[in-house]
């Protein structure tokens, strides 16, 4: 006999990530003597030698209570565009390759594919692979011309505005705007991207120049990704980009920790 079971009992499902996969790629490969992508790298790419200028800056405590408790909160300006970009993402870490417990983890915190305002991703590196579940939010900047970004006090007040609930009782309740209120700056950093193709996917290469743990100049990271609503395509697609990597001399067999460097040395 098959038991009845009922369906408002179950909860609602997991959510549906997408999946981008990110690798990092060798500075002193694919990088001329001005941070640019060198001739060779744009042409495999079929990439266009104009870029797109990305402004980011993240706000926590100096204790890093917000990054502690697995989120961040983002203020971001892309060129050509007028808006500011508010993001507020809780990362869960994947055990052992199981995205699905991550996001039955996710669902009992209360991400679940009931709320439409939440977007579930599998970032998938090297080695790890992380569940990110993200708000985001626009807000009109009539303030600050080209790439600038908000001072401390303007970013807390559109950060703390437009909080999400979820963020904002995470810990407790308006635990995330108290954090936001006492919060300072780590960056910016100014980017840069290129868009090409790779295998028929939309291939992203971003420079990020980010201080060097002495402080006297910069790092540059390089970070290849493509984005995917397949798991199977991302797994496939997975290895067979890390092996054409290799062949050409660019992969650099590390995970990118770009928010975790960001946090660290600002």
């Amino acid at each position: 006999m098959t038991a009845i079971v009922d369906s408002a009992t179950q909860g609602a499902p997991n959510m549906m990530p997408d999946y981008e996969i990110k690798f990092l790629l060798k500075p002193t490969a694919v990088l001329g003597p001005n941070t640019e992508l060198t001739s060779t790298v744009l042409s495999t790419f079929d990439m266009p030698p104009s870029v797109t200028k990305l402004h980011a800056q993240f706000l926590d405590t100096t204790g890093k209570d917000i990054y502690t408790a697995g989120w961040s909160a983002r203020i971001r300006k892309t060129e050509n565009e007028d808006d500011l970009e508010l993001t507020y993402k809780k990362r869960y870490v994947i055990m052992d390759g199981d995205i699905d417990a991550a996001l039955t983890t996710a669902n009992i915190d209360g991400f679940d594919a009931g709320d439409a305002k939440y977007e579930a991703q599998v970032e998938w590196g090297y080695q790890k692979q992380t569940l990110s579940i993200t708000r985001k939010k626009k807000v009109a900047d009539s303030v600050n011309s080209g790439m600038d970004l908000p001072g401390t006090c303007k970013s807390r007040a559109m950060l703390v505005d437009k909080a999400p609930d979820k963020f904002d009782n995470w810990l407790g309740i308006k635990w995330g705007t108290d954090a936001l209120a006492k919060s300072r700056i780590f960056g910016p950093v100014l980017a840069k991207r290129s868009i090409g193709t790779w295998e028929g996917m939309r291939l992203y290469i971003e420079v990020w120049p980010i201080r060097n743990r002495a402080g006297t100049g910069n790092d540059c990271l390089v970070e290849a990704s493509f984005k995917t609503e397949s798991r199977t395509t991302a797994l496939t697609k997975h290895d067979s980009f890390i092996s054409y990597l290799q062949d050409k001399g660019w992969f650099l067999e590390e995970d990118s920790l770009k928010t975790q460097l960001i946090m660290e040395r600002y």
